[in-house]
C-alpha cells in the first residue's frame, strides 16, 4: 500500500509544482488547470508502479531496504517531471530569467 499513498503524493506535489511554475512564467493559456487534471493520475500510477516491483522483489527480504529505495525514487521522480514539464528550456519565458520561477530553491538544479 505504501506505493498507493506515495503514489498519489507524488502526483499531487508535481501537479501542484507544475501548476505553480506554469503560472508564475505565464506559460501556456487558459488550459493549463485541464492538462494537469489528466495528467495527475497518469503521474500517479508511473509512481506507484515501482513500488510494486521493489515490493515484489526487494521486499520480500529488505524491507527497510525497499521502503528506502521506493522513497528516494519518488522524490527523484517528482523532482524530475517538475524540472521536465514544469520548466521547459524552449519556451520564452520574460517573467523567469532562465526559465527558472522565482520561488524555485537556488540549490535545486533544473
Amino acid at each position: 500500500m505504501p506505493g498507493v499513498l506515495f503514489g498519489g503524493l507524488a502526483a499531487v506535489v508535481s501537479v501542484v509544482a507544475i501548476g505553480r511554475a506554469w503560472a508564475a512564467c505565464d506559460v501556456g493559456g487558459g488550459g493549463n488547470g485541464i492538462t494537469l487534471l489528466l495528467l495527475a493520475p497518469v503521474i500517479w500510477i508511473a509512481a506507484a508502479v515501482p513500488w510494486l516491483v521493489l515490493h515484489g522483489t526487494l521486499g520480500r527480504r529488505h524491507r527497510g531496504a525497499a521502503l528506502a529505495v521506493g522513497l528516494v525514487f519518488t522524490v527523484w521522480f517528482t523532482w524530475f517531471l517538475v524540472t521536465w514539464l514544469g520548466i521547459p528550456d524552449s519556451y520564452p519565458a520574460p517573467l523567469c530569467p532562465g526559465n527558472v520561477p522565482p520561488w524555485w530553491p537556488s540549490l535545486l538544479p533544473t
